[in-house]
């Protein structure tokens, strides 16, 4: 079962299976390759801020703050056990 990105709780891990370009302007897409979002890609969701935006996420070795409108635009697919 897909979902999107911002819908992963805390702790919970995912791997990228699309990226929404239609839904996201071409300066946000080349980011969101930048920081390594990019389908195959395993991301774990580390916390969110107070108000759920930005949320702070782990892609590979780095830790990324995202806004939770892009997020949206990421869909992934929850790893079992998370």
């Amino acid at each position: 079962m897909t979902i999107h990105l911002c819908d992963l709780c805390p702790g919970d891990c995912a791997t990228i299976v699309a990226i929404d370009h239609a839904g996201v302007d071409p300066v946000n897409a080349r980011q969101l390759h930048e920081m390594g979002f990019d389908e195959g890609v395993d991301v774990r969701m580390l916390h969110r801020a107070p108000f759920g935006d930005p949320l702070m996420l782990r892609v590979g070795n780095m830790g990324v703050a995202l806004r939770r409108s892009l997020a949206a635009m990421v869909v992934v697919e929850r790893m079992a056990g998370s």
